[in-house]
């Protein structure tokens, strides 16, 4: 007698004992049943080595049978064998999802039997000669399928509902949204999301919880750095302590594409880190998809050649600023930068030194900028700078510093080192200016600059001009003008 108890699943009679007759034959032990709630019932009572069962049977079908034995302690490793009717792909996918061990064509035996060899092998290796759970009658197999039925449609829901945040469009409006689904079905303190290339971190929290939540956030993605994007509403919980932090990996594939951590409420329900899981599972696709979206507008709203944004860019960024600057009263000023005798440095050392000079002066302007502050290449050698909450004095300031620090640029252009200079105009937003007025006034004093002799600054004075145009000032008429410095921005 070989060694395996088969339990046999087949409502029709007649196949059932052509079936026990022949596994029988093979030196199996069968044990038959017509009904596959019973059939059920013994394998969680006394498991099997195998389960053979039929694709389709009323009341419970293979298919559920096998996923209900899958969940269970007791029968987790019991290989199930599945019949079908046919050689339907779909079918052999199905019970393959399933977690059947095959998939076989009735009246195929000796495919049955080859595929039955290698599943007691298999059970042999891994069965430890115990079980951990009985049965409980039809009844309760009926509730614990429903209750598997009703788990696997959630998680397949709240799979679907991560998947559509494909849709989200950029890395911002994708937190967002998950971060509103994620509260729906976990009850947390925090949430964050810690991306890989690029850094970046994206933090929900209670607002009564800034600075916990954050440390704790770092501290469990293992001290991440990187920009914080804020999300803060009153869906978390203001619980300034609670249960350990979860955490998951995102991946796309086998790609890593960062790191997802939660820190549970302290009334959370049992299971959060599977679901969590689950979802840092389903996440990767539309993080991939927010990712790509993210640098297809950075690459349609970025000058390639001075790094700094285009003029587009610039102007969709700044009517928001203005509209922030108006409504909380607050200042901002322009600075608008025009590189001297730059047709020369074409003509004489050719376009490609030019551009080596643009590309010189992308990087300093750069460095010079705070976080908050906006630059762009406005168009051929000019260059505009958004300075938020900067007033006139402060920004003439800036703008004398930058006027330095490309007068000392030494560009190394065949061999040989080139000097250039530039003249700045600066001029402070009015409340209710529009744009194209504050960028006319900081032209203008621009120009000035450049008609009195170049490589320097000239400010728009920010009373309101008369018919013939802005007041304009240098910087120290300025400084006079308003008594001693306020300091530095």
């Amino acid at each position: 007698m070989k060694e395996g108890r088969v339990l046999l699943v087949d409502v029709s009679e007649a196949s059932r004992t052509v079936l026990v007759r022949r596994l029988s034959a093979q030196g199996y032990a069968v044990e038959a049943a017509a009904d596959p709630i019973h059939a059920a019932d013994l394998a969680l009572s006394a498991p099997p080595s195998v389960v053979i069962a039929d694709f389709w049977m009323p009341g419970i079908s293979g298919i559920q049978l096998c996923r209900l034995l899958r969940t269970e302690p007791a029968t987790a490793e019991v290989p199930v064998l599945l019949l079908g009717d046919d050689d339907d792909p779909r079918h052999r996918f199905w019970a393959e999802r399933a977690g059947a061990f095959g998939y076989v064509r009735k009246g195929r035996m000796g495919e049955l039997v080859r595929l039955l060899a290698r599943a007691v092998l298999t059970r042999s290796s891994s069965e430890d000669g115990f079980f951990l759970q009985l049965g409980g009658g039809a009844v309760d197999i009926r509730e614990r399928i429903a209750r598997y039925l009703d788990a696997a449609l959630f998680e397949s829901v709240i799979a679907a509902e991560v998947r559509s945040l494909s849709g989200s469009g950029s890395f911002e409006r994708l937190f967002d949204l998950f971060s509103q689904l994620v509260g729906q079905v976990i009850s947390y303190r925090w949430l964050a999301l810690l991306t890989h290339q690029p850094t970046r971190l994206a933090l929900h929290h209670h607002p009564q919880c800034t600075g916990s939540a954050e440390r704790e956030a770092r501290a469990a993605l293992g001290d991440a750095e990187g920009v914080v994007l804020y999300v803060v509403d009153e869906d978390p919980r203001p619980e300034p302590t609670g249960p350990a932090a979860l955490t998951c990996p995102v991946t796309l594939g086998a790609t890593v594409l960062g790191q997802l951590a939660l820190a549970p409420s302290a009334d959370s329900e049992r299971g959060t880190q599977p679901l969590l899981a689950l979802i840092a599972r389903e996440l990767g696709g539309p993080l991939r998809i927010a990712g790509l979206m993210d640098q297809q507008e950075q690459l349609a709203s970025i000058d390639a050649l001075t790094m700094l944004r285009n003029r587009r860019a610039f102007v969709e960024v700044v009517h928001a600023e203005l509209a922030r600057a108006g409504r909380y009263e607050l200042p901002l000023s322009l600075v608008l930068l025009d590189i001297d005798h730059f047709k020369s440095i074409n003509d004489t050392h050719g376009h490609a030194a030019g551009d080596q000079v643009l590309s010189s002066i992308g990087r300093l302007l750069g460095r010079n900028l705070r976080t908050s502050d906006v630059g762009a290449r406005w168009g051929g050698e000019e260059f505009v700078l958004a300075l938020t909450s900067t007033g006139l004095e402060a920004a003439a300031q800036l703008a004398e510093r930058v006027r330095t620090s490309v007068r000392e640029l030494r560009i190394e252009v065949g061999g040989a080192a080139l000097s250039v200079s530039a003249s700045l105009g600066v001029a402070e937003y009015r409340s209710g200016e529009p744009l194209e007025a504050l960028v006319d006034r900081a032209d203008r004093a621009m120009y000035e600059a450049k008609a009195s002799g170049r490589d320097r600054v000239i400010v728009a004075d920010n009373a309101r001009s008369d018919v013939h145009g802005p007041k304009l000032a240098s910087l120290s008429q300025l400084r006079r003008a308003q008594g001693t410095s306020r300091g530095d921005r």
